[in-house]
C-alpha cells in the first residue's frame, strides 16, 4: 500500500526520469524553422520594443514568448544550448504543476495518482512541442499555467482556505493566468477548462455549479474580465485571419488528430515517426496501435460509468475537450493545400493531454459506485464514533491496486519507443550544421561585406521574407561582416554555410554603355537598358565599370528605392541588392568630377559561383 511518502518519492523518481529523457532530447536537437524566425526578428528590433514583442506571428499573439526568444538570442545568438535549458526548465516547471494539481484534486488517491502523473510525463501527445523550441515557449508556460489554476480553483471550490488565503489564492491565479495569455493565445481556454473541472470536484450533481460558482466567484470574474480584454487585444494585433477555409476539410483534420494522434498515444504510440525535410516529423500508428487505443479508451469510459460515481460528466469533459480544442486550429489550417498528415505532427495536443490527465485525476478522486452502499452501512454502523472507518475512493484491494500502475508502465515504455523513433526524425534537421558552419564562415570573414541573401529552402522558404535573410537571422553574431547594399567582392553562404565567391544568375543583361574607359558616357543619370522587364523583387545587379575617380554613385530600378554604393578609380565591378522591377538600371554619380563607362552586366540572383552561369 502506498503511503505519502513513498508516492513522494515515487513522483520524485519519474518527474527526474522525465526530465532525463527531455534532457537527452533538447540536447540532440537544434533550432527549426520558426525557431529561427523568431530570432531573426530579435536580431532586427529591439527586444523590449512593441515592434518585437507585439508582432502578431503566424496567427499568434504571444509577447512573453518573443521576450524570452529575444533575450535568448542577445545572450547566445545561434547558440542551442541556452535554449535547451529553457525547454528543460519549463518542462520541470510544468511538470512539477501538475503533480500539485493531481494531489489537490485527488488528495487520498494513490495508484490514481500515480498513474496520472505518469500518463503526463511520458505521453508522445507533449513531446513534438517539447522538441520545437518556438512551440515549446507557446505550450509549456500554458501547461505549467492550466495545472496552477485548476489546483488553486480547487482548493477554494471546496472550502478549505480562510478569507486571508482565498484572496491570495484568486489574485495569483490571476496572475498566472495573466502570464499564460502572454505566452500563448491558446490559454485562453484555461478559463472554461478551470471552470468545469471546479464543478467537477465539486460533486457534478445539480447544486455542484451554484457551490462553484460561489465559492470561487472572485476568480472567475476576474478571470473572465483577463479574457475578454486579452481576446479584444488579440483580435485587434492579429485580426480574424483570412485564407480559404472549409468544413469538410476541417472535419477530415479533426478525425485524423483523434484517430491518428490522440487514440494511439492512449497506448504509447506510434512507434513510427517519419520526416520529409523540411517538414516536421509525422507519426505513423500501426492498425494494432489504434485499435488498442480505443479498446482502452472504450474500457475507461466504461468502467468509469459503471465503476465511479460522476464518472459520465468526467469522461464526457474529458472527450469533449479532446475533439473541440482541434477545430479551431484546424480550421485556420484547413486550406485546400494543407495536407491532412498535419494532424499528425501532434504539436497541437499538448494541452489536451494535460486535460486527459486531470479526467484520470478526477476518476481517481470519485467515490466507487460498489462501495456506496457498503459506506452508507458503515456509517450507520459507526455514527457517533470519530474512528469508524470511512471508505477511500483512491485505495482499492491490493490486487487493482497493482493493475493499473503495471499497465501504466507498459505504456511509459512504449511511450520511450516512440520518443527515441520520434528523436531519431528530429535530428534529421540540416539547420543546425548550417547555422554552426555559417557562424564560424562569417567570423572569418568579418571584414568583408557581403549582401544579403535567403537561406537555403531547406532551413526556411521565402514564404516568411524577410526573416529568411541571412543579415536577420545572424545579425547578433559577433564578429561577422558588415551587411550592405554593395560590395566590390561578392561572397554568399552556400548550402553546407561556407563562405564562397559567388555570382549573379542570368536572369537579365544589362546592355554595355556606349562610351568606352576612354570616353566614359555616364556623368550624371544615365539608364542602363535590360533586354526584358522585371518583376518587384530583391535582386541582385553586377556591373563592370571603369571610373575616372574614387566617388559614390547611385543604383536603382524604374520602381523601387535608390542604393548608393562606392566605387574606385579605374577598372571595377560592383554588386548591388535592388529591391524593386523595371526594365531599366540607373546609374548616377554623386561624386562631383565623377565619370564612368558601364559595361554589361547582368540581373539575377545571388549565388554561388559555379552556378551562375
Amino acid at each position: 500500500m502506498l503511503n505519502t511518502r513513498t508516492m513522494s518519492m515515487i513522483a520524485v523518481a519519474l518527474i527526474t526520469g522525465q526530465l532525463l529523457v527531455r534532457g537527452w532530447l533538447a540536447a540532440t536537437g537544434d533550432f527549426y524553422w520558426d525557431d529561427l524566425v523568431l530570432i531573426a526578428r530579435a536580431s532586427s528590433a529591439p527586444i523590449l520594443s512593441w515592434e518585437f514583442l507585439g508582432h502578431a506571428h503566424d496567427g499568434h499573439f504571444m509577447p512573453a514568448a518573443f521576450l524570452v526568444a529575444g533575450v535568448t538570442t542577445w545572450l547566445a545568438p545561434l547558440n542551442w544550448l541556452l535554449p535547451a535549458a529553457t525547454l528543460v526548465v519549463l518542462q520541470l516547471i510544468a511538470s512539477v504543476c501538475v503533480w500539485r494539481m493531481i494531489r489537490t484534486v485527488a488528495p487520498r488517491a494513490r495508484a490514481g495518482a500515480i498513474v496520472a502523473l505518469a500518463f503526463y510525463l511520458f505521453s508522445p501527445m507533449t513531446v513534438p512541442a517539447f522538441a520545437w523550441w518556438s512551440a515549446a515557449l507557446n505550450t509549456l508556460p500554458m501547461q505549467a499555467a492550466m495545472a496552477w489554476i485548476v489546483a488553486d480553483a480547487v482548493t477554494l471550490v471546496r472550502g478549505e482556505v480562510d478569507d486571508s488565503r482565498r484572496r491570495m489564492l484568486w489574485i495569483r491565479s490571476t496572475v498566472v493566468f495573466l502570464v499564460a495569455l502572454a505566452f500563448f493565445e491558446k490559454s485562453l481556454f484555461i478559463l472554461p477548462t478551470v471552470l468545469v473541472v471546479a464543478v467537477l470536484a465539486a460533486g457534478a450533481d445539480r447544486r455542484a455549479v451554484g457551490r462553484a460558482l460561489r465559492s470561487a466567484r472572485e476568480l472567475w470574474v476576474s478571470m473572465t474580465a483577463l479574457t475578454v480584454v486579452w481576446a479584444a487585444v488579440y483580435f485587434a494585433t492579429v485580426g480574424l485571419g483570412d485564407g480559404r477555409h472549409a468544413v469538410a476539410q476541417t472535419a477530415r483534420l479533426v478525425w485524423g488528430s483523434v484517430n491518428q494522434a490522440i487514440v494511439p498515444s492512449l497506448v504509447g504510440g506510434p512507434w513510427e515517426w517519419d520526416r520529409w525535410t523540411p517538414s516536421p516529423p509525422t507519426g505513423f500508428a500501426a492498425t494494432w496501435m489504434i485499435v488498442a487505443g480505443w479498446a482502452v479508451l472504450v474500457a475507461v469510459v466504461g468502467w468509469a460509468c459503471l465503476r465511479r460515481r460522476g464518472g459520465l460528466p468526467i469522461v464526457v469533459f474529458g472527450l469533449v475537450y479532446a475533439v473541440a480544442a482541434q477545430i479551431p486550429i484546424m480550421w485556420n489550417r484547413s486550406s485546400p493545400e494543407t495536407a491532412l498528415v498535419l494532424a499528425q505532427h501532434m504539436r497541437y495536443l499538448p494541452d489536451t493531454a494535460l486535460v486527459l490527465t486531470i479526467v484520470i485525476a478526477l476518476l481517481a478522486a470519485a467515490e466507487p459506485r460498489d462501495r456506496a452502499g457498503d459506506h452508507r452501512a458503515t456509517h450507520r454502523a459507526g455514527r457517533g464514533d470519530p474512528d469508524s472507518p470511512r471508505p477511500d475512493p483512491g485505495r482499492p484491494d491490493a490486487a487493482r491496486e497493482l493493475l493499473a500502475p503495471a499497465a501504466a508502465a507498459l505504456v511509459i515504455v512504449s511511450a520511450v519507443v516512440s520518443l527515441v523513433s520520434f528523436s531519431a526524425s528530429w535530428r534529421d534537421n540540416p539547420t543546425g550544421d548550417y547555422l554552426d558552419t555559417a557562424v564560424v564562415a562569417l567570423r572569418e570573414n568579418a571584414d568583408e561585406t557581403m549582401l544579403d541573401q535567403s537561406v537555403p529552402l531547406e532551413i526556411l522558404q521565402p514564404v516568411v521574407y524577410p526573416d529568411n535573410q541571412i543579415s536577420r537571422i545572424f545579425g547578433r553574431v559577433e564578429p561577422r561582416p558588415r551587411f550592405g547594399a554593395g560590395t566590390e567582392r561578392l561572397l554568399v553562404l552556400d548550402t553546407a554555410g561556407d563562405a564562397v565567391p559567388g555570382g549573379v544568375t542570368r536572369r537579365r543583361l544589362i546592355f554595355e554603355g556606349a562610351g568606352d574607359c576612354g570616353r566614359p558616357e555616364v556623368d550624371g543619370p544615365t539608364r542602363l537598358r535590360l533586354d526584358g522587364p522585371l518583376f518587384r523583387w530583391p535582386w541582385t545587379v553586377a556591373i563592370g565599370y571603369c571610373a575616372t575617380r574614387d566617388g559614390e554613385i547611385e543604383i536603382s530600378l524604374d520602381e523601387g528605392e535608390a542604393v548608393r554604393v562606392p566605387v574606385r578609380a579605374g577598372l571595377g565591378a560592383v554588386y548591388v541588392r535592388l529591391d524593386g522591377a523595371g526594365d531599366a538600371v540607373t546609374v548616377r554619380p554623386l561624386t562631383p568630377g565623377l565619370r564612368m563607362h558601364t559595361g554589361a552586366g547582368r540581373v539575377g540572383e545571388a549565388v554561388e559561383a559555379r552556378f551562375a552561369g
